[in-house]
Parts: structure tokens; C-alpha cells; sequence
């Protein structure tokens, strides 16, 4: 097959989304503003790259907080954290960043709205999720958790009363909806959250991704293995008509097999991967034969977020700029 018959094409956006890109810039200017170590309790995002990266600086990432000096500094991931890890650093008197994107805080709220209320919940969500738990934490008597569309049937809930349903912000958009169908089918007065769950930036790249796969022999999403919306992200592939997809979290983790027979390759990464990443698998096609990248735009996206409160306030005490 000639060089011009091949294709490369990369999905966008893609990428960094504004909860991610606000908890990695936390991490750096709280290490630029406090010195290091700076405690990140568990990963402040999915991507390996991204955290070696900020080892590097001096950020120190901790499981648990009982893995943390008492006093010290210590951030929470944008995944979010549970009231009762809120309990734990205010015990140990850790001075806390809270990073937690806030459409995961918008869900938070939501939970411990319905609670209140006494309407039971069911959160759709991976169990062991670090979301899943900061979320389940806010309401654990009135939440049950369903993994699958098939779990529905054994949710045991009252089916003549109201129950409503909220999710992980980043799940597959279309398995989400076929779980939700089943729940509304079983639970006939089911209510939905006020606004979608699932996040903006999972819904854009899971339909440029969807674009992309149509006409592609194969795709590769840049992302890491425990970053949800990555490995979403090659099952929305598959499903929109890739012949192959495959997670990666760089270029050396290609396969040259991947690439026999192939003339269309479509490239795309999860939210919490940097686009230096995407730049190494796009150099590393080149190397193998294929031409330079046309991108395919589906939307721009504008949004950000503030830093947390209390970074924003020892930013202006310091005269720094946030």
C-alpha cells in the first residue's frame, strides 16, 4: 500500500479537561508556594506520567492520610474524598487543598440533597472507584450502587416509590442511558439529577472518538489503565465501528503488530492525559511510515475553574498570581 493511501487522524478535544487541569496546576503552585513535600492523597489525577512528573517536584502521594505528618500539607485528588477523610485530616490538623473537580462536587451535593429528602439513590459507578467512594461516603444509608445495566435487576428498592439515579462523571454516555432505561422500566416514578452527571469533557471526547472511529482500522487512546474515561474511551471505539482499538499510556507501549494492514489510524486521550503524550505516538507513527496528523474538531471548549479557596487565599497573602 502506498504512503499516500495512509491516514492519521486525531480526535479533538482530547486531552486535559478543566477539573484535571486545575488539580495538576493546585499541585504545582501549592509546591511552588509551601516547598516540598507537598502529601497528595492517592492520585490527584489518573495518568502515571502526570504524577512521576510531579514526584519529581517533590510531591509525595499517599494512600491514606494516616501516611501523612501530622501538620503537613495535603491535597485531595479531583476524584473527591468522603465527610469522613474531611474527619481524619482535621484529627491529624493537616492543613487540606481540596482539588476535587467540582462537577464531582455538583454530584456530592446532589447526594446529600436527596438524603435529605429521603428519596433512595442509586449511583451508577464502578465499585472502587475513588469518585464512587467519596460520593458513596456522602449518604451511605441512602445510596445503592449499580456497576452494569444487568445489576439493575438486583436493586431492591420499593417500585412504587420515588428513587432517583446519579453517576460517576466518567462513564460511557450510551451505557449509562441503557442502565438508565432499565431503571426507569423497573422503577416507574424514577427521577434524574437536575442537570446530566457524566461531565462535559468525558461526553465531547467519547463523541470525537465516536467520529473518528468510523473510518478508522485503528484507534489508540493515550490514557492510563486506571483512568476510567480512557478505557471508556476504546469501548465507545469499538462499538462506533473502529476494526481495533488499544489503550496506551505512551508511544513505547505501540505493538508493531497493531499496525499490519493498517492505513487509518485515529488518535485520542482521556482528560487527564498532557498532549505530549498524544505528540510521542504521533512521532512514533511517523517513524513507522505514516504521514503527519490531520486533526478532527467536533466543539472547542472554554470552560475552566477557579483554584481551591485556600490556595487562592495563601496565593494572595504571598503576593503570587493565580
Amino acid at each position: 500500500m502506498t504512503e499516500s493511501a495512509k491516514h492519521v487522524v486525531v480526535a479533538a478535544p482530547r486531552g486535559y479537561c478543566a477539573g484535571v487541569d486545575r488539580a495538576v496546576i493546585t499541585v504545582e503552585k501549592a509546591l511552588d508556594l509551601y516547598g516540598a513535600p507537598v502529601y497528595v492523597r492517592k492520585q490527584i489525577v489518573h495518568n502515571k506520567h502526570v504524577v512521576e512528573t510531579l514526584e519529581k517536584r517533590g510531591a509525595i502521594f499517599v494512600e491514606e492520610l494516616d501516611e501523612v505528618p501530622e501538620g503537613a500539607t495535603v491535597v485531595f485528588s479531583a476524584h473527591g474524598v468522603s465527610p469522613m477523610v474531611h474527619e481524619q485530616a482535621a484529627e491529624r490538623q493537616l492543613k487540606t487543598i481540596d482539588a476535587t473537580c467540582p462537577l464531582v462536587t455538583k454530584v456530592h451535593h446532589e447526594a446529600k440533597r436527596f438524603a435529605k429528602e429521603e428519596t433512595p439513590i442509586v449511583l451508577i459507578g464502578h465499585a472502587g472507584h475513588e469518585e464512587v467512594e467519596g460520593t458513596m461516603g456522602e449518604a451511605p444509608d441512602a445510596m445503592t450502587l449499580v456497576q452494569t445495566p444487568e445489576d439493575v435487576e438486583t436493586v431492591d428498592l420499593p417500585t412504587d416509590k420515588p428513587v432517583v439515579w446519579l453517576s460517576q462523571t466518567t462513564l460511557s454516555v450510551d451505557e449509562t442511558m441503557e442502565t438508565v432505561d432499565r431503571l426507569r422500566t423497573k422503577f416507574p416514578l424514577l427521577q434524574s439529577p437536575p442537570s446530566d452527571d457524566i461531565c462535559y469533557a468525558t461526553q465531547n471526547r467519547q463523541m470525537a472518538v465516536k467520529q473518528i472511529a468510523e473510518h478508522s482500522d485503528l484507534v489508540i487512546v493515550v490514557g492510563s489503565s486506571n483512568s476510567s474515561n480512557s478505557v471508556r474511551l476504546v469501548e465507545v471505539a469499538l462499538e462506533a465501528g473502529a476494526k481495533a482499538a488499544h489503550r496506551v499510556d505512551n508511544a513505547a507501549e505501540i505493538q508493531e503488530e497493531w499496525l499490519e494492514g493498517v492505513n487509518s489510524v485515529g488518535i485520542t486521550s482521556g482528560a487527564s492525559v498532557p498532549d505530549e503524550l498524544v505528540n510521542g505516538v504521533l512521532e512514533y507513527l511517523e517513524s513507522k511510515g505514516f504521514p503527519q496528523a490531520v486533526e478532527e474538531r467536533i466543539i472547542d471548549e472554554s470552560l475552566t475553574f477557579a483554584l481551591p479557596p485556600e490556595l487562592r487565599k495563601d496565593l494572595r497573602k504571598a503576593g503570587k498570581e493565580y
